[in-house]
């Protein structure tokens, strides 16, 4: 049997950051953006305020603690402004289910 050296082998690790530096040049969906630039200021604006504790939801009034949180009321803001934003997935929609499972 073939013997395992107990040095510290970085087997599967990439020395850098997962992310890639080039940011947006080699995008899929046909180099197309997924969100404007409208958006990527509203959720700057959103962070920026959740980060020095001033950010408040909106109906509530409460403060903002989750950085998730921040990010969706940035794009919700530009949403109704009219930016580009896609639209909100149909799990995070919530609401009442109207589909009702027959017993």
């Amino acid at each position: 049997m073939p013997q395992r050296s107990s040095s510290g082998s970085s087997r599967g690790r990439s020395g850098g950051s997962s992310r890639s530096g080039n940011s947006g040049s080699s995008r899929k969906r046909g180099g197309k953006k997924r969100y404007g630039d409208l958006a990527s200021q509203k959720v700057e604006r959103a962070m920026h305020e959740y980060k020095r504790g001033q950010l408040k939801s909106g109906r509530s009034g409460k403060r903002v603690k989750s950085r998730d949180q921040a990010i969706a009321i940035g794009l919700s803001e530009a949403r109704r402004k009219g930016g580009k934003v896609p639209s909100r997935s149909r799990s995070s929609r919530g609401g009442s289910r109207s589909h009702h499972r027959a017993a």
